[in-house]
């Protein structure tokens, strides 16, 4: 039988703690690349919970009066210069405070051990996620190649058919997407796969429980 391959969210499930630098690359890099200066609050004034950082960013700009044919112009490199910046500020920046979701190297190395393949699914952009795995500890668990990052689509559903297509065309019935916010339920479920919520601060041994129940299903 074909294992299941998990998709792990980052923001809120495997990171718990609040990133300031995601702000601090996100608004200056809208004004250099856009004729717009949003306000310190522009994400949180929009639809962001959930959402892939190009779809933040259309929001926050359609907010500012940009048509969606004058944000389409740059948003591809807006993602790609908003991801080398976020690097860029991690590289000097202390995250002896990040809190990691309890037990959550223990129950990815325990699904590995399973055999069942975990990848990324988030709406950062693909480097700004591995670098915070990194700081974690976890990158070992996600290689690189697979899952699905926020410079990829718009769409939750949309990455989901990317990183089940970068794994082999995995079934949609072996594929199963974890994360915390109602977007990243409703966006598995629009993409034909199963979906699993955690609140923050959730043990994720309870998380590997489910997984391992739901697979033993006949």
């Amino acid at each position: 039988m074909t294992p299941l391959l998990v998709l792990f969210d980052v923001d809120g499930t495997l990171l718990l703690t609040h990133d300031p630098l995601s702000s601090d690359a996100f608004q200056p890099t809208l004004r250099e690349l856009y004729e717009v200066d949003p306000p310190a609050d522009a994400v949180e004034r929009v639809d962001h919970g959930g959402q892939t950082c190009l779809r933040i960013a259309r929001e926050v700009l359609r907010a500012e009066g940009l048509a969606d044919d004058a944000i389409d112009r740059q948003l591809g490199p807006w993602c790609t210069l908003f991801a080398e910046r976020y690097v860029d500020l991690l590289a000097d920046a202390s995250t002896d405070d990040w809190q990691v979701a309890p037990h959550a190297e223990r129950a990815l190395a325990q699904l590995a051990e399973m055999g069942i393949r975990l990848a990324l699914l988030t709406g950062n952009p693909e480097p700004m996620a591995r670098a915070r795995m990194a700081r974690l500890g976890l990158d070992r668990f996600f290689p690189r190649g697979q899952g699905a990052f926020g410079c990829d689509a718009e769409e939750r559903s949309e990455l989901i058919r990317i990183a089940r297509e970068r794994a082999g065309d995995w079934p949609l019935d072996r594929t199963v997407a974890v994360g915390d916010t109602p977007r990243d339920v409703s966006g598995a479920h629009a993409a034909g796969i199963r979906a699993i919520r955690v609140k923050p601060g959730e043990d994720l041994n309870e998380v590997a429980d489910v997984l391992i129940a739901w697979n033993r299903r006949p």
